[in-house]
């Protein structure tokens, strides 16, 4: 799938868009926090084996847990999700590759003995570290 021709947006739009974080966002700063405040320990933004430009939001490396947290517009959000009418069919499609790779991703943290698990972004702190904490614990009793 070829990428879709495209207006170049303003330059303020673009400069606001280059500046955006992809690491270290909010949403996963809270819940770092909130895991840490439970005493849990972890890496983070380790390299996914054998693709050195994809990364791991947050590692548990003994229960081989890879947590990701992901962006409602960057990785299309069945709740939030809305294209934006300027270049709609180039942001389909990046929305579209974006979720491709998330999926390989996980096929191949997967094939590597790892469970993934995708948290979106509005997902509160306390309840995102609920869910990380019963995959855990289901990770612990296999």
């Amino acid at each position: 799938m070829s990428e879709p021709s495209r207006t170049r947006p303003p330059e303020e739009v673009g400069a606001r868009f280059s500046s955006l974080r992809r690491t270290d966002t909010a949403p996963e700063l809270l819940l770092r926090q909130e895991l840490h405040a439970r005493g849990l320990r972890y890496r983070v933004q380790a390299r996914v084996p054998g693709l050195p430009r994809r990364r791991i939001d947050i590692l548990f490396t003994k229960h081989k847990l890879a947590v990701s947290v992901d962006g409602c517009f960057w990785h299309g959000c069945p709740d939030h999700w809305i294209a934006p009418k300027n270049n709609a069919e180039w942001w389909l499609w990046k929305v579209r590759v974006n979720q491709e790779r998330d999926a390989d991703t996980d096929r191949i943290l997967a094939s590597l003995g790892y469970t993934s698990l995708r948290i979106w972004e509005h997902v509160p702190p306390r309840d995102a570290a609920d869910l990380v904490m019963a995959r855990l614990n289901e990770l612990k009793g296999r």
